[in-house]
């Protein structure tokens, strides 16, 4: 057994020369997986298995959510890890289920079906270039629980909710492309558009609703393994619902910090006018 100043010495030597434990590594490499169930997906969806392709994306929406939070948890966060995410989400939540729904559904539509799917996947890249760069940016108190539009990995599953209900109760009328365009047109807007929605990453769960918390979660993980179709779609559905609640929360919030400002900016100034030169 090395004695503890060896390992030390170990450690310091692989510090200097730059390189990496695997720990390190694996947040990276989980953002890898995520990209490769993307591409999974396409080559499901171009083989016309749908119900696989879908799972490929769910697969994927399961490895970003990970990936972060094992980077900061291991203290592995990078400028390389960030901008890698960004472009698995792009893979795998803006290219994959496009082509998905086109395949599925929009390519009955022809030039106008492809036309929607390649607007779903330009307002993906437009929402991630929009999340680069601000990139080190700490927002304001009141936005921390909160994203400024539909994150692309519930975009990507939000625009697949008529697969999935087609999964559940059959193709009529969820397969038809002019139910599906309207959908693919309004989540694409989601996903650009100045409305706030819940950070479920970040919203914090207080000591006495834990085990309530953990109860709901082994309840849903029940349901998604016996009707999983049903349960990801009514999840889905809540999720849209909650969407004019968040933006209501988040415009509430931002009027009373604003409030809160102007009142210590007046407070601040008639404590500058009350002085004597």
């Amino acid at each position: 057994m090395m004695h503890q100043p060896l390992i030390d010495r170990a450690r310091a030597r692989m510090h200097r020369r730059g390189n990496f434990s695997l720990n390190r590594l694996l947040p990276n490499i989980l953002t890898l997986l995520a990209v490769c169930a993307g591409m999974t997906s396409i080559r499901f969806a171009l083989e016309n298995k749908f119900e696989p392709a879908v799972i490929a994306i769910f697969v994927a929406a399961a490895l970003d959510g990970i990936d972060g939070r094992l980077a900061r948890l291991l203290k592995a966060t990078s400028v390389l890890g960030a901008q890698l995410d960004s472009l698995a989400d792009f893979v795998s939540f803006g290219i994959a289920p496009a082509l998905l729904l086109f395949v599925w559904s929009l390519s009955q539509l022809r030039g106008f079906g492809w036309a929607m799917v390649v607007l779903f996947t330009i307002c993906c890249a437009l929402r991630l270039a929009r999340f680069n760069a601000q990139l080190g940016i700490e927002p304001p108190a009141f936005a921390y629980n909160f994203f400024i539009g539909v994150p692309a990995p519930a975009a990507a599953v939000s625009a697949m909710l008529p697969l999935m209900l087609s999964f559940q109760f059959g193709d009529t009328p969820f397969r038809s492309p002019y139910f599906n365009a309207p959908v693919v047109a309004v989540v694409a807007a989601l996903m650009v558009s100045p409305v706030a929605t819940y950070s479920f990453k970040r919203i914090g769960v207080k000591r006495a609703w834990v085990l309530p918390t953990l109860l709901v979660i082994g309840g849903l993980a029940a349901f998604v393994t016996t009707e999983p179709w049903v349960t990801l779609a009514m999840l889905t559905l809540l999720y849209l619902a909650s969407i004019p609640f968040s933006h209501l929360a988040y415009r509430r919030l931002r009027r009373a910090a604003g409030a809160r400002g102007l009142s210590a900016l007046r407070e601040t100034q008639g404590t500058s006018g009350n002085r004597h030169p």
